[in-house]
């Protein structure tokens, strides 16, 4: 899936562009609404991320000249710019989605999923191979056999289930379990991973949750796919 991000404070920028990049997504910027012009001619994107203050304009106008030459592709509206009327005025521009700044990254890719394909069924037990989690009771067993989880670690298995057979990047994991912080850097969240991954597949011969370096974790049942 391709994705435009028109946003021009650059370490902003940067942050979208490489936390999408880990979650599967391909990424390009523009820093304009000059340079988003160009890029939406040259490019098909799936997806736009789009800032409402730009140096040269508005998004809205931006977004409005989009759809008056047809260009329908989802956009999520990202602003600091958070009252009722510059929420209308977004959607009544052609916005599909609008998030105010600051925000949960996993917020802005949660959205951006559901934009880009069906929405999934909800259940409260998730699975994968011989494991499974019950949600509402929190319970999590292997083979029938009971594991006790911290909330740390129940939080990361549960959206490591969520995401079965996909890739889970740092970013999202932490944020999941550390409520909105982000210090992907940090080996925090590879200890609490290293605790799961003992009380998961230890002892197991197939083993679950598999290391994506350069992007994160994910659980995985042997034959999948």
């Amino acid at each position: 899936m391709r994705v435009l991000v028109i946003e021009d404070e650059k370490k902003l920028a940067a942050f979208i562009a490489k936390g999408l990049t880990q979650e599967g997504f391909s990424v390009d910027t523009a820093a304009s609404a000059a340079e988003a012009e160009k890029q939406t001619l040259n490019g098909v994107y799936d997806l736009i991320v789009m800032d409402v203050n730009l140096p040269d304009g508005d998004g809205f106008t931006l977004l409005e000249a989009l759809r008056r030459e047809g260009d329908a592709t989802p956009v999520i509206m990202l602003t600091a710019r958070g009252s009722v009327d510059d929420k209308v005025r977004g959607l009544e521009s052609g916005a599909n989605d609008y998030l105010t700044k600051p925000f949960a990254f996993r917020e802005l890719v949660a959205r951006a999923r559901v934009l880009l394909r069906p929405a999934e069924k909800s259940t409260d037990v998730l699975s994968a191979g011989d494991l499974e989690l019950d949600v509402r009771s929190r319970k999590a067993s292997r083979a029938g056999k009971n594991i006790v989880l911290t909330n740390k670690e129940f939080a990361l298995l549960e959206i490591m289930l969520r995401s079965a057979g996909r890739p889970v990047s740092r970013a999202v994991l932490w944020e999941h379990a550390w409520e909105g912080s982000f210090e992907v850097d940090s080996n925090v969240l590879d200890v609490h991973v290293g605790r799961l991954r003992r009380k998961i597949d230890g002892g197991a011969a197939d083993k679950l949750i598999q290391t994506v370096y350069g992007v994160g974790y994910k659980i995985d049942a042997p034959g999948r796919g």
